[in-house]
């Protein structure tokens, strides 16, 4: 696209009192003034045959497949000029969606080989699934009257998921830490409940593994050796609704549950597990076929982006259902909610009860810290002795709920969000040493 610049039009409106006069004072020498503009439209064409035109200009972008919220990524952008001359500045920008913080704008000069690769910082707002919009290039000609525009629609979106850097490093910690003293966790026979083979019993082995029948029979004393269970089902399934979508110290609590939740996810791909994403508000969202291996895990990551936030209830009773219609064979279920009373947490009770007849659930929450402070908070005025005694009743209600989930069998996890994914990593360990699932 080529359009005039701000000196062509003050140039042209230079010669305007000039033609005024002579329109005026001597009709006859009105070439003079068709001279002018005629001389002024030349020079913005020959402007515009010595710069590169925009169809010259290739535009390549290299963006990061995944984005982490309070963190920056750079992505790269190549401009290359096919043929023409060169500009002496290139005034470039980019645009994204409203999930990214839009980079500040760059001029570029000094093009090597008729190739400048300029490089931008990427700063996500909130989680979701960030795009590059356009990719926006301007130049002038050599006599600054014409500029050039090129505008480059890259089609990229990216995953903005929270900060997981840390995961793999600290999954490895969290695993080797409620590891079997003696047992590497790459080796996993000798510890489990699945038959894997026979060997010769020697000293140090367990006698109660002796296979009293075949040792009979090669006359010799032989036991069984045991191998670690894989392949159990683990879902995940984020009320994404209203109370999930509330801060908790300035950040969601739905993204402080995906975080830990992804580094639960990174233990039970790695444990040789099958794990799955479920999202609901007042219908499924995101649902996701059960992924295996380490290799799954950017797909998990990218799932979990799409998680998006949502101001309507959580609707358990479609959701559970079709959860619970999904799932063929015995599985672990984190369930990843909050609730306010006995009221709102009545559907949910119920839905969850038809869950335990034939899956092992995990009900996951974060403490209520505000009604905690409010409790322990130093009464000053009248208004602060009414406001703990109701925070009390509230923090009652909400053990009534947490009792009757665990008589039907549900395992309960309230912590703050330090704790959090340490505490999700030690129960699921737990529940596979109890043979659980």
């Amino acid at each position: 696209m080529i359009s005039p610049t701000l000196r062509a039009v003050f140039l042209m409106l230079a010669g305007l009192p000039v033609l005024v006069v002579i329109a005026v004072a001597a009709p006859e020498l009105w070439t003079l003034s068709a001279g002018w503009i005629a001389g002024v439209l030349g020079l913005m064409l020959a402007d515009t045959a010595l710069v590169a035109r925009a169809a010259d200009l290739d535009i390549e972008v290299d963006a990061p497949p995944l984005l982490y919220i309070s963190g920056s990524d750079p992505v790269s952008v190549t401009y290359r000029f096919r043929r023409g001359p060169v500009p002496g500045q290139v005034e470039t920008e980019l645009e994204t969606n409203d999930l990214i913080e839009p980079p500040p704008r760059k001029w570029l000069k000094g093009f090597r080989d008729r190739t400048h690769v300029a490089d931008y910082v990427l700063t996500p707002l909130r989680r979701g699934t960030g795009r590059l919009e356009r990719v926006w290039a301007r130049w002038k000609g050599p006599l600054g009257l014409v500029t050039i525009r090129r505008t480059f629609t890259p089609q990229k979106e990216m995953a903005i998921t929270p900060n997981t850097r840390w995961v793999k490093d600290e999954a490895v910690r969290l695993y080797q830490r409620d590891a079997d003293f003696g047992i590497k966790m790459q080796i996993d026979r000798g510890d489990g409940s699945e038959f894997d083979a026979l060997r010769e019993f020697t000293a140090g082995m367990d006698r109660r593994a002796i296979d009293w029948k075949h040792s009979a029979r090669h006359n010799t004393l032989l036991a069984k050796e045991f191998r670690t269970e894989r392949n159990h089902n683990i879902v995940f399934a984020f009320d994404t609704g209203r109370l999930m979508s509330e801060p908790l110290r300035g950040v969601p609590k739905i993204d402080r549950a995906i975080n830990s939740a992804l580094l639960l996810a990174y233990v039970s791909l790695r444990s040789g597990d099958r794990a799955g994403i479920f999202g609901f508000d007042a219908r499924p969202s995101v649902t996701s076929n059960l992924l295996t291996g380490t290799g799954a895990f950017p797909h998990v990551q990218k799932l979990a982006a799409e998680l998006d936030y949502s101001a309507e209830d959580a609707n358990y009773t479609l959701a559970l259902t079709s959860l619970a219609g999904r799932l063929e064979r015995r599985s672990l279920i984190i369930l990843f909610t909050d609730f306010v009373d006995t009221i709102s947490a009545e559907l949910m009770l119920e839905n969850v009860r038809r869950l335990t007849d034939k899956h092992i659930v995990v009900f996951a929450t974060f403490e209520d810290e505000a009604l905690s402070s409010m409790i322990n908070a130093e009464p000053a005025e009248p208004e602060d002795v009414s406001r703990a005694v109701i925070a009390d009743t509230l923090l009652q209600e909400r053990e009534v709920v947490f009792r009757k989930l665990q008589r039907m069998g549900v395992q309960i996890i309230e912590t703050t969000p330090e704790k959090f994914g340490a505490e999700l990593v030690s129960r699921y360990l737990d529940i596979k040493r109890r043979e659980l699932i």
